[in-house]
């Protein structure tokens, strides 16, 4: 790794037409994320720092990270402008957006609304980019279905170490093909697909800057809202959130980017793509942990086990699933050391 970031340090440089007094001697580490990228700081002489990205080309898509990159950059989204890129050793070269992540700064619900209003804002603007301005991947059956599958493997055969009947994996199968119908009955949009507020960052000028869009799609419109309303690190009132749901439902008609709809009915689309969404996500954190030694995320599974029941529990759709999760897996999710119970 030294290596690496010796090269990274030189080849920043080399970008920037800058000599070795006119920059920090190193690079500083910011953070790594739940993907093979690391993020390191560089210091100029002159003020100001620019972040260096080393994304191993072997395991991450920097073509797509730069391809969704210049799209959301060129129609105005708040984005880190990508300034180089060495696409052969994985080096990226972008504006430092600084430290400030929105998540510590959700201290109560005021907060919250004061910034989620200001992210309708911006999700709303992404969303407004034409379809035919981009060749962005479409979140169909196929791909929903594969995310949704994540669950059966990693949480509940690889964590649990519950071992699934046909019967129980027909059940399963079922559930998914709903949610999945549900989801491509949508308006499809761009997708940024982890907004969140972990992902977005409060600027200097206090307009909130997005990361970490590099996976982004067309699909549906309700998939980024629910991602950030009932976010898997923060959580808030089942009230509050619907009145945030309601709220951005009334932008999204006055941008001519929702039909006319009734609440009713777009409240069961954010419903049923949060159920997928926080499905998937039980399969993810599972899998970092297992596979790539990020057990921190395990922290992270009591909130999304309460979202998944808490909505599935609503919808006659979802009586056998609940009742199969609730008699089989949460006898064994309460004895993992990393359990416990939510004061929701």
């Amino acid at each position: 790794m030294d290596q690496i970031l010796s090269e990274l340090h030189g080849w920043c440089l080399q970008q920037l037409s800058l000599s070795a007094d006119e920059a920090a001697k190193q690079l500083d580490v910011v953070s790594g994320d739940a993907s093979f990228r690391h993020y390191y700081r560089l210091p100029l002489a002159t003020g100001g720092s620019v972040i260096a990205v080393h994304a191993p080309p072997e395991k991450e898509d920097n073509l797509a990270f730069s391809t969704v990159q210049d799209l959301l950059y060129r129609h105005g989204a708040r984005v880190p402008k990508l300034l180089a890129w060495d696409e052969r050793r994985g080096f990226l070269l972008q504006e430092d957006f600084g430290d400030q992540l929105l998540c510590p700064l959700l201290v109560n619900s005021a907060a919250a609304d004061h910034y989620y209003r200001q992210a309708f804002r911006a999700l709303l603007a992404m969303q407004a980019i034409p379809q035919d301005a981009h060749t962005l991947p479409h979140y169909d059956s196929a791909r929903l279905l594969t995310e949704m599958a994540l669950f059966p493997e990693w949480f509940v055969e690889g964590l649990l170490k519950y071992q699934l009947s046909p019967e129980e994996r027909g059940l399963l199968d079922g559930v998914f093909e709903l949610l999945s119908e549900r989801a491509l009955q949508q308006t499809q949009v761009v997708v940024h697909r982890d907004f969140h507020s972990r992902n977005l960052m409060v600027l200097v000028d206090e307009r909130l800057g997005m990361i970490d869009f590099q996976d982004a799609v067309l699909g549906p419109i309700t998939y980024d809202l629910v991602s950030l309303v009932r976010d898997c690190y923060v959580s808030w009132s089942p009230e509050q959130v619907d009145d945030w749901i309601g709220v951005y439902r009334q932008m999204a008609m006055r941008a001519g980017l929702l039909p006319t709809l009734s609440e009713a009915a777009f409240l069961q689309d954010v419903d049923w793509m949060g159920l997928q969404r926080h499905i998937k996500v039980l399969g993810i954190f599972a899998r970092l942990h297992l596979r790539d030694g990020k057990s921190g995320y395990l922290a992270d599974l009591p909130l999304v086990i309460a979202y998944t029941l808490d909505v599935a529990s609503q919808y006659p759709e979802f009586v056998d699933f609940c009742a199969w999760f609730e008699e089989k897996l949460m006898p064994i999710i309460v004895k993992q050391s990393w359990y416990k119970d939510l004061d929701r």
